[in-house]
Formats: C-alpha cells, structure tokens, sequence
C-alpha cells in the first residue's frame, strides 16, 4: 500500500503546503542549487537562508567563486560551521571551471567525483537542478522512512542504509521529480520532526507503520550514545595598539584554513612563545571559553598578553603553522564583516573584548 500511495499523496501535499520560494528555487539553476545543497548538509533551512543569500551577493555565479581566494570564500562561511564544506565547494568550482566547462555535471558519477558531494547530494542536484528520477537520502529522509516502514535499527548502520536507499529508491517517482524531492524533504522538515511529528496533519499517516503502532517517537532509533571527551587547549591572544594577533590554522582539520588565535599544548608552551617573539608583553587576563564539535567538546584557556612595544603593520610576524601571522583592528559587531574568516567562538571573544571587556570573561 505504501508504494502505491506515498508520492501521489505527497505531492497533492506539496501542492498546497510544500516549501515553494526558498532563495535557491527562484530561480532553478543548478549553481545555485548546488551551493544550497552544500550549505544544507548538516544544517537547517532557517539558518542556511541568510548565509546563502550573502554568499550569492559575492559569489553569483560559478566563475565568480572558482576565481575568488579560498580565504574569501571561508569568510562569507565562516559561521556556518563544518569549514571543510566550504573549502570542497571551492575547489570543486574550480574542478568545474577547468574539467566541465564551468558548469555543474549533469550525471551522478561527474559529481560524486566533486569534492564535498556524495550520493545523496549528487542526486539532490540532479533532481532538484534537472528534474531527473534519482532518489535521495538526507536526514529528513531517512527520518521519514525510518517512521514509515518501522525500521527498527538505527539508521547510521551499514544494513539499514541500504535498506533505505532500497525504500527510497522504490518510492521515487517517474515525474515531477524535482517537486517530489522538495516534498520529502519537507515533509521531515516541518512534519515528521524529530520531536513532536505532527501525524495529524501528516498525508501518509494512514499507512506509516510507526504511526500504526505508536512508535513515532521512538523512530528513528538514536545513533548509540557515546561520551564525547573533553579537549583542553591553551590559545595566546596578542594585544597591541587596539588591534590583535591571529596566525592561520593549517587547511586540514578543525577551523582548517581560518585564521584563530595561535594554539598550544599548555600555558607554559604559550608563555614561552609570547616572550620570545613579543619581548614587551605583559600577561593582563586569563580567559575560558567551551564550544562543542561533533565528537569533542574544546575547553579554551586563552591567555591574554598586551605588547606595549612599537609595530607597525608591515611588521614580519612569527608563526604557529605554516602562515605568518597577521594584525587585525579592534572593531564592533557592526563592522563584523571587515574580518578574516574566524572560528565562530573566536570571532565572539574578539568582538567582545573590543566593545565591552569585561563580558569576555563571561564567555
């Protein structure tokens, strides 16, 4: 019954309630679509929405951001979180300009061969960008079948995906495949959520497994809890003139290729560091910050140093990676936009010692 009613019901659900006029369907045009798809792995509508719509103001088409310095590009993302997608999405523009004629592929296997894309997304552009009848499987997707089939095991196994994959596949319609894939995304979006589904309003409640045995709020099973560690890290902020040090992360790894506070083992690596290359600085404050990653969550002793010395700004700086580092200006938020591309909770505590000191310490 499931396969013989799902996309019809679904899409008379979309006609009337789907999600119709986000930035990247007006218009269709696959650059756009797949930034979007890009900016939406691992994160909301609501909050891709601002991103993208600046992205797209700097970055409007796909020779634009194959040209532009991949520092540009992390800055217009900075924020967004998961950097790595952002460096992928800029070297894969530039894979397009030089090996697809500065085009987005039309096949599964060209884009699967893109950094940053794996099956799903490959088929999120195809259908969403070309209308073609290739079936995908994000999260709000696996939600959905997991609910509407029963699915017991937790989705993340290798079994069970393909077994998705195998649901997914078998539902996706002939026509209208672009309308069809916006309507289950959206159907886990703004229904089938993972707290408090609302199956009243549902178009397949009558035939949803879950539903039938009041397992809705039991499915999808939860990945298998696991402790997330605890990091700790000294970081040494370098104050000089109203303007701070920053030195650029290695590409590789968390805040690749941003530009942060320099990072150390321990104070005392930091201490060392301060006073050899900064012979006039004083340490005025110690500073703590938490900010939590996918599998750890980084506690941050930031060191604070005041240089009372003369720089200037074509000073040669020392370095912590392989970059030199660089002065910034003390700014307020609403000149945010004039800084490098930092880590979220950096970019905090820099804003915040430039307007009101004092609330750093409550970061």
């Amino acid at each position: 019954m499931i396969e013989s009613h799902f996309s019809k019901d679904l899409l008379e659900w979309f006609d009337h309630a789907g999600r119709k006029n986000l930035p990247w369907q007006t218009p269709i045009d696959p650059y756009r679509v797949w930034v979007s798809e890009i900016m939406l792995q691992q994160t909301q509508v609501a909050t891709v929405i601002p991103y993208f719509e600046r992205f797209m103001s700097r970055f409007d088409n796909l020779q634009s951001l194959a040209c532009a310095h991949v520092d540009e590009v992390l800055a217009h993302w900075a924020g967004l979180g998961y950097y790595s997608r952002g460096r992928n999405l800029h070297r894969a523009a530039q894979l397009m300009q030089d090996e697809h004629e500065g085009k987005v592929p039309n096949t599964m296997d060209a884009l699967i061969a893109l950094p940053g894309i794996g099956r799903s997304t490959a088929a999120a552009i195809l259908a969403q960008s070309f209308g073609m009848q290739t079936a995908i499987l994000d999260g709000n997707v696996k939600r959905v079948l997991a609910r509407l089939y029963a699915i017991m095991e937790w989705p993340g196994e290798r079994e069970t995906e393909k077994k998705l994959w195998d649901k997914a596949e078998n539902l996706m319609p002939a026509e209208r495949c672009r309308d069809y894939t916006q309507a289950i995304m959206d159907l886990g979006a703004t229904l089938c959520t993972r707290a408090k589904p609302d199956c009243s309003r549902c178009p397949c409640a009558r035939y949803c497994k879950s539903y039938a045995q009041g397992l809705t709020s039991e499915l999808p099973k939860r990945k298998p809890k696991k402790v997330v560690p605890t990091q700790s890290r000294t970081l040494l902020l370098i104050e000089n003139q109203n303007r701070f040090w920053l030195d650029k992360r290695p590409p590789a790894g968390i805040w690749g290729g941003l530009f942060s506070l320099p990072e150390f083992a321990s104070k005392e690596d930091a201490t060392a560091f301060a006073e050899r290359y900064f012979t006039t600085c004083e340490l005025i404050d110690e500073l703590q910050f938490t900010h939590t990653f996918s599998h750890y969550k980084l506690k941050a002793q930031v060191l604070h140093f005041k240089e009372s010395g003369e720089t200037t700004k074509s000073k040669i700086l020392p370095k912590v990676s392989e970059t030199a580092g660089i002065w910034i200006e003390k700014m307020s938020d609403t000149e945010a936009s004039k800084l490098p591309a930092l880590p979220a909770p950096i970019k905090k505590l820099l804003l915040s010692l430039s307007e009101n000191p004092a609330a750093a310490k409550l970061l």
